[in-house]
């Protein structure tokens, strides 16, 4: 795992890219402390800091391959590497390291941008063919592994981590109102806009080519799911156990590394069956770690020590205070590098922060099952709102929608009017393709009230949701309801936050490596084929994975309802004991002066969240997504990025002629 970044000037005139990219490096340093690499070419310049876990002596980058004609910098792991390798070698192709990093520019070699059909990992890669003078980049299929860019004029720049970009000095900082508002509805901007004016994300699944007359980007992957998910014909049975075949197999491939690898231990179902496979696969004593809350109502302490006594692991628990998390929100903030409506990614941030004090660079986590087995709320959610919109006037349908938040007392204990006034908006509208996620969008767009006038004079009326209809795949509205509201989980949600802010962001920013089996795109594609009823069976949610789980894993946490992985939120803001930061950036003075929120209406918000007079979920997720938009304006926007030195070694390697 490491962390890449490349300047490009198109013009004929030689620059020297050194200085630049050793600028954009240091920055983002915390992805690869233990070595540092450059590759300079005529107007051309590729760096790379590295976090060593294949090969941990050979694999230097930026890597060449037999000919010298790519050079490659690259972040990820291609779990498959061995095999292609072989493959490789048999038609006549000599490797002088043992890294993924040479697989991958081989295979660009001989394959060209087909290469990618052969990749099972995570990645994000940048390969300059000298003699074509081309960029060739490239993200993985569902955008574990970042890459964001920026292009002017005659330059073309990108980097893993946005902060990076903006050590150029040629970039305006400027956050985009556009991506707030989307922010607001989607908790995240849609691809591939991000936080900031003209700065851009490649796209999961996607490859770009750049050479100083042309700049193309290509899909090469999409996430796709049958048409006909109620199909009677397939055994469950069967199901199971070829599910659990791709899962060990998505396992055993994640544990290839030249380091020791850990796994996150949640108490929950996923966790606990990636858990067991692990244990399976290579019985020796496993490393896991959790992270649990002093505040009960956000609790799973005793499932996870459950699981680790009976997987018999060295585990490592840690409590989160809101303390904690209000101390590490604004590192949060900085390594996120977007509006956080949920104190989530902070508790992940701690977490990781301990697995890397304890030596080890790799954890394996369960990502990614609640999205193609069924297992978020949201799912049984909207089945249970289409089910009451047959009848929009019934009293007992709504009352199945007390059940999905026992967590939250508000909706547990609701009367039917309250019920109507939580989830009846645009009830009956059950043919809009975005019907599953509309309550969510609309209820977290409240947050908009908070906006100044003149951002909203700047948005200009436009709607976030509007602009997500007319890149619908042509086929969508042929799939199945649940199979709807997956996709737009996982190509929204999952990717622009998920496996962001609360994933690669919180772990590299105390470089750990996360790997999601379930994320392997061949256990992706057998469950975007499974019919519904194996994963959401009646309001049974991951039905096949607990089938799996049966004599696997603890049986207490085998049927144990879905749990949210929530943090604490306002409490940990406004209490006596909060930094000076938080008043700080929510003070008159700062509301004002940034203008991005409209003050009159943030005093009244803290006020209420103070009192603790009916506070409710967005309140909180208010106060969360004003506190990390002000703090971003400030170290993004406001404040100048000043990239440290780099201390030690930084192999460069000149072919610039300059």
């Amino acid at each position: 795992m490491c962390g890449i970044a490349g300047v490009f000037h198109y013009s004929s005139d030689k620059h020297s890219c050194n200085n630049s990219l050793r600028r954009m490096l240091s920055v983002i340093k915390h992805r690869g402390p233990d070595e540092t690499g450059i590759y300079l070419g005529k107007n051309i310049g590729l760096g790379s800091v590295r976090l060593s876990i294949i090969d941990v002596a050979g694999g230097q980058q930026p890597l060449t391959n037999e000919s010298g004609r790519y050079w490659i910098v690259y972040n990820g792991e291609i779990f498959n590497y061995p095999e292609l390798r072989k493959d490789l070698e048999k038609r006549g192709v000599r490797f002088s390291t043992n890294s993924d990093t040479e697989v991958v520019v081989q295979m660009y070699a001989t394959y060209g941008k087909q290469c990618l059909e052969f990749f099972n990992g995570q990645f994000a890669f940048c390969i300059w063919d000298t003699v074509k003078e081309e960029l060739f980049l490239a993200r993985d299929r569902v955008g574990i592994r970042p890459l964001y860019y920026w292009k002017h004029n005659e330059t073309f720049a990108f980097c893993s981590e946005i902060k990076g970009l903006f050590t150029l000095g040629q970039i305006e900082r400027k956050l985009s109102t556009t991506s707030l508002t989307q922010v607001f509805h989607c908790w995240t901007t849609l691809s591939p806009e991000t936080p900031f004016e003209n700065i851009f994300e490649l796209q999961p699944g996607h490859f770009m080519t750049v050479t100083a007359t042309s700049f193309a980007i290509e899909r090469f992957w999409m996430m796709e799911f049958a048409g006909n998910r109620n199909d009677n014909s397939r055994n469950i049975s069967d199901a199971a156990e070829e599910l659990t075949e791709l899962l060990r197999d998505a396992v055993k491939i994640r544990l290839r590394s030249d380091v020791p690898v850990g796994a996150y231990l949640s108490g929950g179902l996923d966790s606990s069956v990636t858990t067991a496979l692990i244990h399976e696969i290579e019985p020796g004593i496993l490393n896991t770690y959790s992270i649990g809350f002093t505040d009960s109502a956000f609790d799973e302490t005793s499932f996870q020590l459950e699981a680790a006594k009976y997987f018999n692991t060295n585990h490592t628990a840690i409590i989160c205070s809101p303390n904690e998390i209000v101390e590490y929100f604004r590192e949060t903030v900085w390594h996120s590098e977007y509006p956080i409506l949920r104190t989530a990614p902070t508790p992940m941030f701690l977490l990781s922060k301990k697995v890397r004090e304890s030596n080890i660079k790799v954890v394996i986590t369960g990502e990614g099952a609640d999205e193609f087995l069924a297992g978020y709320n949201i799912f049984k959610e909207a089945k249970i709102r289409r089910f009451w919109a047959k009848e929009p006037e019934s009293l007992s349908r709504p009352r199945l929608l007390t059940k999905l938040y026992p967590y939250l007392p508000v909706i547990k204990d609701a009367n039917h009017f309250a019920l109507k006034m939580f989830f009846g908006y645009n009830l009956t509208a059950t043919g809009d393709p975005l019907y599953s996620h509309q309550l969510r969008w609309h209820n977290t767009s409240r947050i908009m009230n908070y906006l100044s006038d003149d951002v909203i004079h700047q948005v200009n009326g436009y709607d976030p949701l509007a602009a997500i209809y007319p890149n619908l795949p042509d086929q969508f509205m042929e799939w199945s309801e649940l199979s709807r509201s997956q996709y737009l989980e996982a190509t929204i949600f999952m990717s622009g936050y998920l496996l962001s802010s609360q994933g690669d962001r919180m772990a590299m920013g105390n470089s750990v490596e996360g790997r999601y089996p379930f994320l392997d795109y061949r256990v992706i594609q057998f469950c975007n084929n499974l019919p519904d009823r194996f994963k959401l069976n009646s309001l049974n949610e991951k039905f096949l994975l607990k089938l799996i789980g049966r004599g696997m894993i603890p049986e207490s946490i085998r049927m144990r309802p879905k749990q949210a992985y929530r943090a604490p939120i306002s409490g940990s803001f406004f209490a006596s004991s909060a930094p000076t930061y938080v008043d700080e950036m929510l003070s008159d003075q700062l509301i004002c002066s940034y203008g991005l929120f409209n003050n009159d209406k943030v005093r009244s918000l803290i006020m209420k969240v103070k009192t603790g007079n009916n506070v409710s979920e967005i309140d909180q997720m208010a106060v969360a997504g004003i506190l990390s938009t002000q703090l971003l304006n400030e170290m993004f926007v406001i404040n100048e990025i000043i990239p440290p030195e780099i201390n030690g070694y930084v192999k460069v390697i000149d072919e610039s002629g300059t």
